[in-house]
């Protein structure tokens, strides 16, 4: 991302942390079974052997969750005087950046999920931006306070 001359950042926006928690805890969940088998199938195994496939299984379980962090954390909607711009790391080795001009914004829709939206620990949705010419469209998931963002993208529009 790359700001052209005169255009400063006005706010970052990161996804929620709540579905954040919710895919750790998914991980964690998923590796159970395996580390529950391996206990008890710990008599057949030597005390290296047990050790070792102990330490194998919770590489493998730490580089999942570190790659899920990532993936996670590295996403983000950059709203600078000019434009928006939305970074999506599809994978650690594949980005998508998608970017709107202000002047261009046609539309922006959020969502969210109904009354439970009301608590501020679950207070995120969809935030959808699509321009003019229907070319670019940022769909920015798990947004923190969508109809909050929304807002400031109006307010700086009209300014």
């Amino acid at each position: 991302m790359d700001l052209r001359e005169g255009e400063q950042i006005l706010k970052v926006y990161h996804h929620h942390p709540m579905p954040f928690v919710f895919r750790m805890v998914g991980t964690v969940l998923a590796f159970f079974p395996f580390f529950l088998l391996l206990y008890f199938a710990k008599s057949s195994f030597s005390t290296g052997g047990f050790i070792m496939t102990n330490i194998i299984l919770f590489s493998i379980f730490a580089l999942v969750c570190a790659y899920v962090s990532l993936v996670y954390w590295l996403d983000k909607l950059v709203i600078t005087n000019e434009r928006i711009i939305y970074i999506d790391w599809i994978f650690l080795t594949l980005r998508k950046e998608s970017e709107a001009f202000l002047d261009d914004i046609e539309d922006i829709q959020t969502q969210e999920k109904g009354f439970i939206s009301k608590f501020r620990i679950f207070d995120y949705g969809r935030f959808k931006l699509e321009t003019a010419a229907s070319s670019v469209c940022i769909d920015f998931i798990e947004a923190p306070n969508p109809e909050g963002i929304r807002k400031f993208v109006y307010h700086i529009k009209q300014q």
